[in-house]
Order: structure tokens, then C-alpha cells, then sequence
């Protein structure tokens, strides 16, 4: 009886799945409850091959979810949530829209590299894969310095889902000093990490985390922990879902973090 509380619809740019058919998903595989975190992603640079433009309108949105509130009060729990691109500059933006909705659950996530994406190969060109991941993992202490007030941050190493040999060169182990500098600063400050099982569904044989961050995190005094499939189409609600008890465990952890009007409550784990 998890809770998925990272999913979209087709509020955001890359999604065609309405909220109510994730929701669906969501009932039909028993999870407890559902935070719906669409993409708000200001300042994307278009791309010849997909020029998806990432932002919702924030009052069609809140009216949208709370609609669903009361349609599924009686079955699931559902939560309203965002996901934002951080970017240094755009911290006063964000800020702005935070201090206007109330969201129950803000995501922060790195999606963009110094206006990069690296979705696309030409993130990677002219240098090593090992670069590209490192200037990837740099951004992200960055981002936090200009912008703290979110809950959680995203899939902490994203950036491997799309790199040219993806996590086979990968490692905590190679990335440590700086993946440990951004455990801390998140520590310092109070925010959570997510493990987010798209890892799974993108082939990698991990969530995003991998495990070996997520015991660092835990032996570092990290506490606060979201689960989240990252689902873009109803199939993927959950996903990798059966696979988190054991695997959590296993890293250290007895809880898990729900978040509702921005305060965590802790959840345990089924044996």
C-alpha cells in the first residue's frame, strides 16, 4: 500500500494521459495514494525534434485537482503537486508561483545542464561521457544555492538514463566528492531525495538513485524519502513498485515520506 507521488498528465508538455486515467492506474493497482507533480519547466529551449513547451496554466491546474479531490475522495488519496526545472535565474520566478497555489508537494529537478538538455546527443558531443556527467552533477549544487524552497529533489542522477552508454561507466563511486556534496547541502537544509523507479523502466537495472547513493544518503542522516514511477501514460503508475520494500530496506531505510501541505509524514515499510 505505497503511496507514487511523482506522475503527469496531460498538463504536462510531454504527456497525453488525462489525470483521471493515471488515477485509474493508480486504484486498479492498489496504491494508497497519489500526487499528481506536472512539469513546470520556464525558460526550455525548444528543439527542431520535439519543441514541447513545459508550463501549465497554474489556475487550471489547482481547479483540475481539486476537482479530483472530491471525485475520488471515497477511493484514493490524491495530492497536488509540482515538478519544477530549476535554473538559477529563474529562482525569484519560481518563488512567485510557489507563494501563489498551495501545493502539497514540490519536486525540484535538474532536467536542463546550463540550458542543455541532455535528452539529446548533442549534450554529449565533443567530450567524454565522464565530463558530460560531471558537469551534470556540478549544475545540481548550483541549483540549490539559488533556490531551496522545494521538498525533495528528483531523480538524483537523471542524467544517465540518456548518456551514450547510459549507467555502464556509472558509478557513486566515481562521482562521490560531488554526489556527496549535494547529499549534505540537501541534509543541511532539510529537503529529501526521491527514488525514482523510471531507472527501471528506462533499462538501467536501478532506480534514479542507484542504491549505493541512496545508503549514502541514509548513512549521511538523510531521512526524508519519496517514491515515485515518474509515469507519463497510466501503464507506468507504479512501476518497479514491488521491487522498493526489499530494496529500501535493504539501503538502510524503515520509511518512507509522504508529503500534504508541505509537511513530510513518515510511513513505514512493509516487511
Amino acid at each position: 500500500m505505497l503511496w507514487d507521488t511523482h506522475m503527469h498528465s496531460n498538463f504536462s508538455g510531454d504527456c497525453g494521459s488525462t489525470p483521471e486515467s493515471m488515477i485509474e492506474a493508480a486504484i486498479t493497482k492498489g496504491l494508497s495514494g497519489v500526487c499528481l507533480t506536472d512539469h513546470m519547466d520556464y525558460d526550455f529551449p525548444s528543439h527542431p525534434k520535439n519543441p514541447v513547451i513545459f508550463e501549465f496554466d497554474p489556475d487550471a491546474y489547482q481547479q483540475k485537482i481539486q476537482e479530483l479531490q472530491l471525485q475520488y475522495a471515497d477511493r484514493i488519496s490524491v495530492q497536488y503537486g509540482i515538478e519544477l526545472g530549476l535554473q538559477p535565474h529563474l529562482a525569484e520566478r519560481h518563488a512567485k508561483l510557489l507563494e501563489s497555489y498551495p501545493y502539497d508537494f514540490v519536486i525540484a529537478s535538474s532536467h536542463l545542464v546550463h540550458g542543455k538538455d541532455p535528452y539529446y546527443a548533442e549534450y554529449y558531443n565533443g567530450r567524454t561521457e565522464k565530463e558530460a556527467y560531471l558537469e551534470y552533477f556540478h549544475s545540481i549544487p548550483e541549483n540549490i544555492r539559488a533556490f531551496s524552497d522545494f521538498d525533495v529533489y528528483g531523480h538524483l542522477d537523471y542524467v544517465v538514463r540518456y548518456g551514450p552508454d547510459q549507467n555502464a561507466n556509472y558509478s557513486y563511486a566515481e562521482y562521490a566528492d560531488l554526489i556527496d556534496e549535494i547529499l549534505k547541502q540537501l541534509i543541511g537544509l532539510g529537503k529529501g531525495i526521491e527514488v525514482n523507479t523510471a531507472g527501471f523502466k528506462y533499462g538501467l537495472g536501478h532506480p534514479h538513485p542507484c542504491e549505493d547513493i541512496l545508503k549514502r544518503y541514509h548513512a549521511l542522516g538523510g531521512e526524508i524519502l519519496t517514491l515515485g514511477a515518474d509515469a507519463h501514460q497510466p501503464a507506468h503508475v507504479a512501476y518497479g513498485f514491488d521491487q522498493l520494500p526489499q530494496l529500501l530496506q535493504s539501503c538502510g531505510f524503515s520509511y518512507y515520506t509522504v508529503f500534504k501541505n508541505r509537511k513530510a509524514e513518515f510511513i513505514p515499510l512493509e516487511k
